[in-house]
């Protein structure tokens, strides 16, 4: 059993698993109001709920129970785990990895490659309940290819330079905007160049180095 709105266009190959609803108009629209696209060869898990309005490229796929909100555009080879939250009016480009149990809140921004672990928070909202808290939502940009570690939480307006690694746990208060640096601590810091991780089990010298140079 699942729904699919009008206006709804998925392409070739797709796979959707039960209960999925796709297309489902946001609180003050109608059926038939907005559009939505998918791309060739989706993979779409149970439970997923994908709004209308979005714009998704090929090769997408979800975990379980992923909810997307409107007013998204998301690149090609996009892939969402279990239990994520995308709101709305959030740009995702190619190849970014979203893990399961991640927040991402309106006017995100996450570059191509870029790789987000799991239970991940982006914030958005400077002043929770101020009366124009909504006047000034304003997401993280995360840089092409930078890594972010596991229940790393990022507050509001902030960005983060490409091929960066951010630690797991991690508190990031502040723009991070250096280039191919490792940040970490409550609030994460630079500590070291990317170029000085090294594998602990010697099974490649540079473990970043190789997704560089493809």
């Amino acid at each position: 059993m699942k729904k699919i709105y009008k206006n709804v266009i998925i392409g070739k190959n797709a796979k959707i698993g039960e209960y999925v609803i796709i297309g489902k108009p946001p609180q003050g629209y109608k059926d038939r109001e907005l559009n939505t696209v998918i791309g060739d060869n989706c993979i779409i898990r149970s439970h997923s709920v994908i709004y209308a309005e979005n714009k998704i490229g090929n090769n997408f796929q979800t975990g379980h129970g992923v909810n997307i909100r409107e007013f998204n555009e998301i690149g090609n080879n996009v892939s969402i785990g279990t239990h994520s939250v995308i709101e709305h009016h959030i740009k995702i480009e190619d190849n970014v990895r979203i893990h399961s149990n991640v927040f991402i809140p309106e006017y995100s921004y996450l570059k191509k490659g870029c790789w987000i672990g799991p239970c991940v928070t982006i914030t958005n909202v400077l002043h929770p309940l101020c009366k124009k808290a909504k006047e000034c939502l304003k997401g993280a940009t995360i840089g092409e290819n930078t890594k972010v570690g596991a229940n790393v939480t990022i507050l509001p307006d902030i960005k983060i330079g490409n091929n960066c690694l951010i630690g797991a746990g991690s508190l990031v208060t502040k723009s991070l905007l250096e280039d191919n640096c490792v940040y970490a601590g409550i609030p994460a810091k630079k500590i070291k160049h990317i170029e000085d991780l090294t594998c602990p089990y010697g099974l490649i010298e540079k473990p970043y180095k190789i997704e560089e140079e493809e």
